[in-house]
C-alpha cells in the first residue's frame, strides 16, 4: 500500500501500525513524538494499535519548549 510521511510518497506493508512505522522510519526520540494521520493527532497509547490505511499522510511533529 502507499502512504505518504513527511510529504514523502513509500511503499510499505499492508497492517503497518504507527509503532511499526516509528520504528521503520528510525524516529529520534520516540517517546516525545507526536504523530496525525491525515491531520488528526494520534494519541501515543494507540501507536501499537493504529493501523495505516492505503492513502494515508503522516506526519511526525516534535515539541519543543523554550524562550525567556
Amino acid at each position: 500500500m502507499n502512504i505518504t510521511v513527511a510529504g514523502v510518497k513509500k511503499q510499505v506493508v499492508n497492517g503497518l501500525t504507527v509503532a511499526q512505522l516509528i520504528e521503520q522510519e528510525n524516529v529520534e526520540t520516540p517517546q516525545y513524538v507526536t504523530v496525525t494521520i491525515n491531520d488528526d493527532f494520534v494519541e501515543s497509547g494507540a501507536f501499537d494499535s493504529t493501523v495505516l490505511k492505503d492513502g494515508d499522510s503522516v506526519e511526525f511533529l516534535y515539541f519543543m519548549g523554550g524562550g525567556q
